[in-house]
């Protein structure tokens, strides 16, 4: 039987928080206004780009809106360019992903990156060829909408029953519960616990050992 595994990238797989920040502020430096709430910025790492700015700068004309965001993807460019971008592993996050695909599960990402960055990412670690489907904000709406997850079951050929979204926010409880596969939340990333919960998470790791147990009992 198929079993697919599909992480969020950000706050799940990699903690890149410091520089989502410095690309934030960076673009918002740009357009003379306040630094927004570091935060606010955290909560809101994977939604779309366009999403989270309309977030951060609600008051500001849609035209702004779009040069705040071409200002943050040239910044994130830039410090990728420069060498200067960190995107560490959680500690155990390898060692379970080469665990899973050698016992026989397909693995997939739904991400609030674009295709480039999630794609550079996951090379940067050496991770690529473990991946059968690689979903991200370039060709999808937002998350929490389900269109992610749902395309990574058809490239995987999985059923919903068959599938689990591990993530760290609320948006993706929210779109594993929409496309009516198993959440799992980890405790690691930038929302808390009782909000995954509450959102719909079926469990909640605190420890990549929580996580591989849950993992083992999926059926």
């Amino acid at each position: 039987m198929t079993k697919l595994a599909v992480f969020d990238c950000d706050g799940t797989l990699v903690d890149g928080q410091a520089d989502v920040l410095f690309a934030m502020n960076r673009a918002f430096e740009l357009a003379r206004l306040p630094l927004p709430d570091a935060a606010q910025v955290r909560r809101l790492v994977g939604l779309s780009l366009p999403v989270a700015i309309r977030e951060l700068a609600p008051e500001a004309e849609q035209l702004q809106q779009q040069a705040l965001t071409e200002n943050y993807k040239t910044a994130f460019r830039t410090r990728r360019e420069e060498g200067l971008l960190h995107e560490p592993l959680y500690d155990g996050i390898a060692e379970l992903l080469h665990n899973l695909h050698a016992n026989g599960w397909s693995l997939a990402v739904a991400t609030g990156k674009s295709d480039r960055g999630l794609s550079a990412c996951l090379a940067s670690h050496g991770l690529t060829e473990l991946f059968v489907s690689l979903q991200t904000a370039d060709r999808h709406p937002s998350k929490p909408h389900p269109a992610m997850l749902e395309a990574a079951l058809f490239e995987a050929g999985a059923q919903p029953a068959q599938a689990v979204m591990i993530g760290d926010t609320s948006f993706d409880m929210q779109m594993a519960t929409a496309a009516h596969v198993r959440a799992v939340g980890v405790s690691w990333g930038y929302h808390a616990p009782e909000e995954l919960h509450a959102t719909g998470a079926d469990y909640v790791a605190d420890s990549m050992a929580e996580l591989r147990a849950e993992l083992g009992r999926f059926a």
